[in-house]
């Protein structure tokens, strides 16, 4: 298993830990920063694990399907996580979560048919608009903050949908290929 298939397995096996500090009290008012440096050191494995796998080469399906999985995993259980807070409307999870299970849909259609398909940039765009919403909602700073937060839900969500037409759009043969 090359580097940057290890970073990905790595943000997967970061995600309970995330969850542990973010909905129970065990480190007490520290709960919130532990469950803060451990999203973003796993969304940091993300950004790197991409450029040395482009980089050096290493790209591989096992990269291609299980990064993004990876992603949902991280990305939805945060989420998910800041829904009983109130600084997360469940209605906007739920079609951001929708739209994973769309695309998780489309690519195991795709590669009953041999396709791998690789995240798109709008996709990439999304996951970074999500991912800084979601360091912005947990670090709950106040003021200003609570306007750049509620900024990057809108833009978050408007990235969900729009990535998930361009994805649908461009990838559209794998519809009348697979059956569908």
């Amino acid at each position: 298993m090359n580097l940057p298939n290890k970073l990905t397995v790595l943000r997967v096996i970061m995600v309970p830990f995330f969850v542990f500090f973010m909905l129970t009290d065990a480190g007490g008012e520290a709960n919130k920063w532990i469950a803060l440096a451990i999203f973003v050191a796993a969304s940091l494995t993300d950004m790197l694990d991409g450029k040395i796998a482009r980089k050096y080469n290493l790209v591989t399906n096992f990269g291609k399907f299980m990064d993004p999985l990876a992603d949902k995993l991280l990305v939805c259980s945060a989420m998910i996580c800041l829904i009983p807070s109130g600084k997360l409307n469940t209605a906007i999870v739920i079609v951001i979560i929708a739209r994973e299970f769309i695309i998780s849909g489309f690519r195991l259609v795709a590669s009953d048919s041999g396709i791998v398909i690789a995240a798109s940039y709008w996709g990439k765009f999304k996951t970074v608009f999500q991912m800084a919403m979601i360091i912005v909602l947990i670090a709950d700073l106040g003021g200003v903050f609570d306007l750049v937060g509620q900024v990057l839900i809108w833009v978050a969500l408007a990235l969900t949908i729009i990535s998930l037409l361009d994805y649908i759009w461009k990838n559209r043969q794998v519809l009348t290929r697979g059956g569908m």
